[in-house]
């Protein structure tokens, strides 16, 4: 294997999640709704430019023969980013592939979108799961082999002959560029749900605290009026206990460190885990929170 090679494609790679950390600042949501629907769309074109490259800069793992790594951007970006960058970026591969013609366009073109499918599939169930995590990455990379490997046998036996000697070199190509570095997208995307999140909650905080602050100071004053032991004190008791216990969890949300959800239950919408979301250091609350 031409080591040179790998590391062009690996250097191609780390560029392209450097931009993709970058789209997360231009296309804000915080700051502009209209642009941040942008941000599929440059993602999608920017890492179809990718497979492009990948698709040029082959890695020679013997003697006349070479296989490409143009399956590792369009799985992470739809696996990352969602379907429509997936589409895009997916369609630039399909177009070239189908423009540089030959006999194995076909099989190629149908690789293209098989993987992009497979992705949008593994990203549907990493969404039910909480978040994409190391055994969606990896189950990822190993139905991305399988599809190029279904690619060569559509060729008859033929491709078989051509991937039989390059199966190895294609499966670790998989598994390092989609089942490891998918990790590091999904920290990107963490880092800034996380960002996000302690910069609404803060906002919360302070549109929740002031007035909360005005019901605990009212329900002090109407307490002293009051026999603690009477039916009455003991609701304004219950009452303030609520009104602080509210207070610590908009406190704790402040210190929110990543996003976890829980688990999607049929049509519901996500709902965020503060209890695995807190930094531990710091330590948690059993309540839950509906993810805006």
């Amino acid at each position: 294997m031409d080591y040179h090679h790998v590391v062009e494609a690996a250097g191609a790679v780390a560029l392209a999640l450097v931009f993709y950390s970058y789209t997360w600042r231009w296309f804000d949501a915080a700051e502009s709704q209209a642009r941040a629907r942008w941000r599929p769309m440059v993602n999608g074109v920017a890492f179809g430019l990718l497979a492009l490259f990948l698709m040029r800069s082959r890695i020679q793992v013997g003697e006349d023969r070479w296989v490409d790594a143009r399956a590792v951007p369009l799985a992470l970006i739809t696996l990352v980013e969602g379907t429509p960058a997936g589409a895009i970026a997916g369609a630039i591969a399909l177009v070239r592939r189908l423009w540089l013609g030959g006999a194995g366009a076909g099989a190629g073109a149908l690789g293209i979108v098989a993987v992009v499918a497979v992705a949008a599939l593994v990203r549907v169930w990493a969404k039910r799961d909480g978040g994409v995590g190391l055994r969606h990455s990896i189950a990822l990379a190993v139905a991305v082999f399988a599809v190029t490997w279904a690619s060569f046998l559509a060729l008859g036996e033929r491709g078989a002959a051509m991937f039989g000697p390059v199966w190895l070199p294609v499966l670790v190509v998989d598994l390092v560029g989609i089942g490891l570095v998918a990790r590091l997208f999904g920290d990107v995307v963490a880092s800034r749900a996380a960002e996000a999140a302690r910069r609404d909650a803060a906002q919360l905080r302070a549109e929740i605290n002031n007035p909360l602050t005005s019901v605990l100071g009212g329900l002090g004053l109407v307490a002293r009026k009051v026999a603690p032991d009477s039916e009455e004190g003991k609701w304004i008791e219950r009452a303030r206990e609520g009104g602080e216990r509210i207070r610590d969890i908009i406190a704790r949300m402040n210190r929110i460190t990543q996003v976890q959800e829980t688990p999607q239950i049929g049509a519901l919408p996500p709902i965020l885990d503060l209890k695995k979301s807190n930094d531990p250091a710091t330590g948690s609350v059993e309540a839950r929170t509906p993810r805006p």
